[in-house]
């Protein structure tokens, strides 16, 4: 007799763990409260313009090729995925400008423009971010935290050692790079965790060897085809997924999950269950047992995004872009210190109508623009200081060379981390669950499985290992793997 699973929300995650299920026998229904698949990773669109509205990169490619080849597909027949030339455009307030490429023979003279004693450096650091990437893949993304014991014999510690450090990650660079402007780009690397540079370990240097070394993809139509995709691949193997279908909680009898109990009432039986839900929020708002230890966790930093949709072009704007504060150290005491919004916020800009016409009418740009934000708190009141936020930002990037934006600008959106907490119940509106300031934070995230009950499991950034979109398809994986080594 077949098993059966439920999902609790049609993330990457989720629907990575439902194909992999269903290919391997199991009827699997996935819960969706919302109105579209995705979770964060979705779509806004409005006067012609169209808006990714979560993870604008795609980087670790194989890690998506290794979901569709588990499932007898190819990613090819489902998506064109396309290079991105530069990877990103980083601005400075003086007018230095940087373009990082996966051509390393570019970034070492871009590198040797800034500092060129920094560019022998590069190379070394690098490779140092390549072995920490290497022994990551085989240890700490191979298995789940529930699985800790094992890597902890002596086989492993000694690659434990190459990724783990007692150093942040300002420190680890501050050793390679004496360009203040280099540091500050190797810095940001920790904000893909939704952490600040100067608390998070040294370990996220192994980030960079990720796009320097693997590239950096998008999606052609928008990132939004992704988890088209992975809905129409889980549909093709018979798994059931119902959108505006909201759980209000996890039905568990006997120490065990057996089902779910939706807003209607009623309630559906389930021999797994996978909370692809914020981790934290599940604990806190789906299980009657409570799990301090995760609830008192510092959840990651948040986000304020300006959907803007600009009657012109802006020629020099690359697909990415960063636009870096003057005090990078001021910006992150002011979100994880003082949690509040930072007075001279470093600004990302995804303008992906510069790779793809289709984003925007003919002559306009469709610009994403995302601030981090801190995580909610009674300290920021987002209904009253979101538009003087929205202004500052705007004439920021005027002042950065985006002449006459506001004038240009015919369609917008804000969304704030309040509006991030109410609509993905994203613990006090983080984007990646928890985050990872401290040396040991990496393995105090919630793991796959839960400890103290059966036959429930976890999927998605706000589980290990992290948040992303390769990252959260391994949740999917690991999620699904102790799913049927437990059956087995």
């Amino acid at each position: 007799m077949k098993k059966n699973a439920i999902i609790i929300g049609a993330g990457l995650g989720g629907l990575a763990a439902a194909v992999r299920l269903a290919k391997s026998g199991f009827f699997v229904t996935v819960l969706e409260k919302n109105e579209t698949v995705g979770g964060k990773v979705n779509l806004i669109e409005g006067g012609g313009y169209r808006f990714d509205t979560g993870a604008s990169l795609l980087t670790m490619r194989h890690v998506l090729e290794e979901l569709f080849d588990f499932a007898g597909r190819r990613v090819e027949d489902y998506l064109e995925i396309v290079p991105l030339e530069p990877i990103c455009r980083y601005k400075w307030s003086d007018g230095t400008i940087f373009d990082a490429s996966t051509d390393l023979p570019k970034t070492v003279g871009e590198i040797e423009r800034l500092d060129s004693s920094d560019a022998a450096n590069f190379q070394k650091y690098l490779a140092d971010a390549r072995r920490k990437y290497e022994v990551s893949a085989k240890t700490f993304l191979a298995h789940s935290l529930n699985d800790l014991p094992k890597l902890l014999r002596p086989k492993y510690l000694k690659d434990l050692l190459v990724i783990s450090s007692t150093r942040t990650l300002d420190a680890h660079n501050g050793k390679y790079f004496r360009s203040p402007k280099l540091r500050q780009l190797f810095n940001r690397f920790a904000t893909y965790n939704g952490s600040s540079p100067y608390a998070a370990p040294a370990t996220f240097a192994l980030i960079p060897f990720v796009e320097f070394g693997l590239g950096a993809w998008y999606a052609r139509g928008g990132m939004y085809e992704i988890p088209k995709a992975l809905a129409k691949l889980a549909r093709e193997f018979g798994v059931r997924i119902e959108t505006g279908c909201e759980v209000e909680k996890i039905i568990v009898e006997n120490g065990k999950a057996v089902g779910v109990k939706l807003k209607t009432g009623a309630e559906l039986k389930s021999d797994f269950v996978i909370a692809n839900s914020d981790a934290v929020e599940t604990y806190r708002n789906l299980l009657e047992e409570k799990n301090e230890r995760l609830t008192n966790l510092e959840p990651s930093c948040s986000g304020f995004v300006l959907l803007l949709g600009a009657k012109k072009r802006f020629p020099t704007l690359a697909h990415h872009n960063i636009f870096f504060s003057d005090d990078y150290r001021a910006e992150f005491d002011a979100l994880f210190k003082g949690l509040r919004p930072a007075e001279n916020p470093t600004i990302y800009v995804c303008a992906t109508s510069r790779t793809d016409a289709t984003q925007a009418p003919a002559g306009h740009e469709n610009l994403f623009v995302l601030v981090n934000a801190p995580y909610t708190s009674e300290r920021t009141d987002w209904e009253k200081e979101a538009r003087s936020y929205r202004d500052l930002i705007v004439k920021k990037l005027e002042d950065f060379g985006l002449s006459d934006l506001n004038q240009a600008i015919d369609f917008e959106q804000i969304i704030t981390p309040s509006d991030f907490e109410r609509k993905y119940r994203a613990n006090r509106g983080s984007i990646y669950g928890v985050s990872s300031n401290g040396v040991f934070s990496a393995f105090l995230r919630p793991p796959n499985k839960a400890r103290r009950i059966e036959n429930l499991y976890f999927a998605g950034g706000a589980t290990h290992p992290g948040g992303g979109i390769p990252l959260v398809l391994i949740s999917g994986r690991l999620a699904a793997d102790l799913i049927l080594r437990n059956f087995e």
